[in-house]
């Protein structure tokens, strides 16, 4: 007969929570004294203001001291809502109905604890804060006399010190967090703080929030679970061709060039939302690209070498597992960024070799002129990249983990406060998410080739500039580009804003069909029909005003997946052939999909891909000379160190 439990007593819970107490104060000592004999250089002379926020208020500030009674009416404003405050919470707390001076937007879930609306305490604190955010936000907004970049910046990082002060991130003024103190007799806090020092060790002294649980997800496992196989293997890429999901395919394969930030995988993280997965169940022969996770070995390596030894490759090794020379392509992000300057560079050879290589085009979420880049513009000026370019030139690449917090930065509230009352405020485990999980599995950027991306196109804007940049011997100018053209963006994008996006409809010199879809970055791509989720939009022309685009768009229900499937089928000849088993042409199986570069994680787990682990074996061609021929490797090739000879011919 199993034992009645028996009930702790205050004696024994007081001495428990005591010792536990110690050992978290005993840890945090351990902690902090490793962490400053590991970083003793960096504290003797630190770098106190690395991103240059202290002179952008500094002369915000300067500024604003010049019109005092603009200040003063600014100031007045604030006191006449406390005053609407005070009055409709005194009304409230003698029983009346008072209307809310202050509501949070919608979407906002930091208040969504019934206690917020429900207690007057709460509810006094919740408008308070929402006032005073609002005030200030606009005060600063509005100051006179700054140049564009400098007024970024500023509304930027108040946005992150007002989202950072939130009632909702600390203790004593969250409900939710008090009642969980209190239901649990403390024990959340010990959690919470647990998970803090987890945190911290794992990011080495600085703070490395968890978003979901790490351990639940095992790549190739129950995530990046298409089948296929890795048909061609270099120094920087994986080319992967998925199993057929049907008995005739499209004699046109597929190539999708996704951006090195993240892993490919965000395009097939589950059977039920994998765009790769559908792609093929609609006929398609998909090929994607896995980039490799560079070290400091490839810290040489260029935007000049991601397009030859990237998409053009692959194309070259394509057309050797197929006997198709032309295909589709699709560019996400980055990536696209990546397949537009490759167009353009195709476009300008006289070789017949590189002529109608690619027959249509499809941009997700893509820039290509960057003009008005959004919220990412606060992280790009001289003084930024230089202090970045000298970091990355010490270690030969910028690390995920950095680029991953500037990311993260655009969305605090979802992807950084809402962690911290969770795990450390609540003390919860995060909850296992796919989607966090790729989102925390970044990659580093090589320093050569990341520096240039960041002055050519966000801080110089010369992609968008004919012949303003000039790879492998080749002027680059994306108005040659004369293939039919798919753009698809989402209305709420924080990475690539969609009305930056639609400047490329006034670029290319082909067709162009704009589409916009609801949702985000993420959430509008990544939309399967079967789930019958958000919406997009539909207009047939292209005027040079995206206002006057949407003004005139349809709205449609679902998602635009079919709608791009036949856009594409109708720009090809829609002959049928019978299924491609991947490794039954000319170059043969090397591994199953995903492969060996997506395992390669930030924290060093994973298998090691020798490739990427060699250094190049000659010194990078002049500007003048032509890119030398065909994918290299063979398929039962082994991965060898990058010579340009290893480059498409």
């Amino acid at each position: 007969m199993d034992k009645e439990p028996t009930e702790t007593s205050p004696v024994e819970a007081a001495t428990e929570f005591s010792t536990s107490i110690f050992e978290i104060a005993e840890r945090s000592q351990r902690l902090v004294t490793d962490w400053l004999m590991r970083h003793a250089k960096e504290i003797a002379a630190p770098d106190i203001d690395p991103l240059h926020i202290g002179e952008a208020f500094l002369d915000m500030t300067q500024h604003m001291m010049a019109n005092p009674v603009k200040m003063m009416e600014s100031g007045l404003t604030l006191w006449q809502a406390y005053m609407e405050l005070w009055q409709s919470t005194a009304l409230r707390m003698m029983g009346a109905d008072a209307d809310p001076v202050a509501e949070p937007q919608p979407g906002d879930r930091r208040f969504r604890d019934e206690a917020w609306s429900d207690n007057q305490v709460f509810d006094y604190i919740k408008q308070s804060y929402l006032l005073t955010a609002k005030w200030l936000e606009s005060t600063v907004h509005n100051v006179e006399g700054l140049d564009e970049h400098t007024q970024k910046k500023v509304d930027f990082y108040t946005k992150q010190f007002v989202d950072a002060l939130s009632p909702t991130n600390f203790l004593l003024t969250n409900p939710e967090a008090l009642r969980a103190t209190v239901e649990t007799k403390g024990e959340s806090l010990i959690h919470g703080l647990n998970n803090l020092l987890d945190d911290l060790e794992r990011g080495d002294g600085k703070l490395a929030i968890r978003m979901t649980d790490m351990d639940a997800f095992e790549i190739g496992k129950n995530v990046a679970t298409t089948k296929g196989k890795v048909v061609f293997r270099n120094y920087l890429m994986e080319l992967i061709q998925f199993d057929p999901l049907t008995d005739t395919v499209l004699k046109r394969p597929l190539l999708i060039v996704p951006p090195w930030i993240n892993k490919y995988y965000i395009l097939d993280l589950r059977a039920e939302n994998s765009f790769i997965r559908w792609a093929t169940e609609q006929g398609h022969t998909v090929f994607i690209i896995s980039w490799v996770n560079p070290d400091q070995k490839l810290a040489r390596e260029t935007f000049e070498d991601y397009m030859l030894d990237g998409p053009l490759t692959a194309l070259d090794a394509i057309a050797q597992a197929t006997g198709e020379r032309s295909v589709n392509m699709v560019g996400y992000c980055l990536g696209g960024t990546l397949t537009a300057t490759t167009l353009a560079w195709l476009a300008a050879q006289d070789d017949p070799k590189w002529q109608d290589r690619v027959n249509s085009v499809t941009f997700f979420t893509t820039m290509v002129d960057f003009t008005d880049p959004g919220d990412l513009a606060v992280f790009v000026d001289e003084e930024q990249l230089e202090e970045m370019e000298s970091k990355m030139n010490e270690r030969g690449y910028l690390d995920g983990s950095e680029m991953a917090t500037t990311f993260n930065m655009l969305r605090a509230n979802d992807l950084v406060w809402s962690f911290v009352v969770n795990n450390y405020l609540l003390g919860k485990d995060p909850f296992p998410f796919d989607l966090l999980f790729w989102n925390s599995d970044s990659t580093r950027m090589p320093a050569a080739m990341h520096s240039f991306y960041l002055r050519k196109m966000y801080l110089e804007n010369k992609l968008a500039e004919p012949g303003g940049i000039e790879l492998a011997g080749t002027p680059i100018d994306l108005r040659k580009i004369d293939i039919p053209v798919y753009i698809i963006s989402t209305r709420e994008d924080h990475i690539a804003p969609w009305k930056t996006t639609y400047l490329a409809t006034q670029i290319y010199k082909g067709p162009v069909h704009f589409v916009l879809s609801a949702s985000g970055h993420i959430a509008g791509i990544i939309n399967p029909p079967a789930s019958n989720k958000y919406c997009y939009w539909l207009n047939p022309e292209t005027p040079k005003d995206a206002d006057a685009w949407l003004a005139d768009a349809q709205q449609c229900p679902g998602s635009w997946w079919p709608e791009w499937d036949a856009w594409v089928k109708d720009r090809s000849d829609n002959e049928m052939i019978p299924a491609r088993v991947p490794g039954d042409g000319k170059l043969k199986a090397l591994e199953d999909a995903p492969g060996t570069y997506v395992k390669v994680l930030l924290n060093g787990k994973g298998k090691k891909p020798k490739a990427a682990a060699k250094p190049k074996a000659t010194p990078k061609p002049k500007a003048t000379s032509k890119p030398k021929a065909g994918p290299k490797a063979t398929a039962k090739a082994k991965p060898k160190p990058r010579a340009k000879t290893a480059g498409p011919k």
